[in-house]
């Protein structure tokens, strides 16, 4: 192992390693070596900046869950997941209580529905990487008609940003609502695949994430739900 400035040619900085493996995050990761939690190839590092080589150290992490927290929101309409201008709220001005915890992904300001918001980067990453496929499912109301092409197209994918969605599962409830399962998290996403269909959504809500459901949680209630 080599210090920070001296690192070799496919070295990776300890701290780096163990936050891109979703068990904390750096400021944790940092902790946790200055607290002796930290073992490489059996031994305990108490220096922060050292470089390992993934393919032939094996990392061992020490730490207490016991203080992880994660909350299920159901997310009114009206407030932001995280600010974005000082005349909104956000999540945190009207739960001031869950300050400690950070959002998992976004809802937008006009749409509802099940938010996570979690202190265990494990959680976070496990949801929101690039290599993740949680599944996230939306009931969608639009002010036209919801076509069988409409479906079709959403469901193959559509050009945004001259990239295609991915497919994604859509099912027409009724004439005027349909179902979305989504495998990624693009910006305004559902907004922006139901205006390239012609549909102008009226009420977008979110129901699903993975194996968490909003049950029978109401409007701006929220509950702790554990992962383990």
């Amino acid at each position: 192992m080599k210090s920070e400035s001296t690192l070799s040619d496919g070295l990776v900085r300890l701290e780096k390693y163990i936050a891109n493996q979703g068990l904390a995050s750096r400021r944790e990761v940092k902790q946790l070596i200055l607290d002796g939690n930290v073992l490489v190839n059996g031994v305990v590092m108490t220096e922060t900046g050292l470089g390992i080589d993934p393919s032939t150290d094996h990392v061992e992490v020490h730490q207490d869950r016991s203080q992880k927290q994660t909350v299920v929101l159901y997310k009114p309409r009206g407030i932001e997941t995280s600010k974005t201008d000082t005349s909104n709220q956000d999540i945190h001005d009207v739960y001031p209580e869950l300050s400690h915890l950070a959002p998992i992904g976004r809802l937008d300001k006009e749409s509802e529905g099940l938010i996570l918001l979690s202190n265990d980067g494990l959680v976070a990453r496990v949801i929101t990487s690039d290599q993740s496929d949680v599944e996230k499912e939306y009931l969608v109301t639009v002010r036209e008609m919801v076509t069988d092409e409409a479906v079709r197209i959403m469901s193959a994918g559509i050009l945004l940003d001259e990239k295609m969605t991915l497919p994604a599962v859509v099912e027409k409830l009724d004439d005027h609502t349909f179902s979305i399962i989504l495998r990624e998290g693009r910006k305004h996403q559902i907004r922006r695949m139901a205006d390239a269909c012609r549909l102008t959504i009226e009420n977008l809500k979110r129901i699903r994430v993975g194996n968490v459901t909003l049950e029978t949680l109401k409007e701006g209630e929220y509950k702790t739900v554990s992962f383990e």
